[in-house]
């Protein structure tokens, strides 16, 4: 039986998936009546962002599935990558 995740990468192609990687750093900021958490993976030179609309205890030093989609964001005039989140789980 396929999971959740496993229909949700075959339905988007764009979609990629993490397991079990370390949370190196969490933050939350207020943002338009959001919380938006940035985290930073152990590995990985990229942010991980997601939108919540509570805060949520600090992921830093857990071990998270992640289902994110590649994306460019344009910040003062500069083209940064970032990955949005739209599921994390803890592993």
């Amino acid at each position: 039986m396929k999971t959740e995740v496993d229909k949700l990468l075959k339905k988007h192609e764009q979609l990629n998936q993490l397991d079990a990687v370390k949370v190196v750093s969490h933050v939350q900021r207020k943002s338009e009546g959001w919380i938006l958490n940035t985290i930073m993976i152990d590995g990985y030179d990229v942010p991980f962002k997601y939108r919540r609309k509570t805060a949520y205890r600090s992921l830093e030093g857990a071990r998270v599935n992640l289902t994110f989609y590649p994306q460019t964001e344009s910040i003062a005039g500069l083209d940064i990558e970032v990955m949005k989140v739209v599921r994390i789980k803890k592993a």
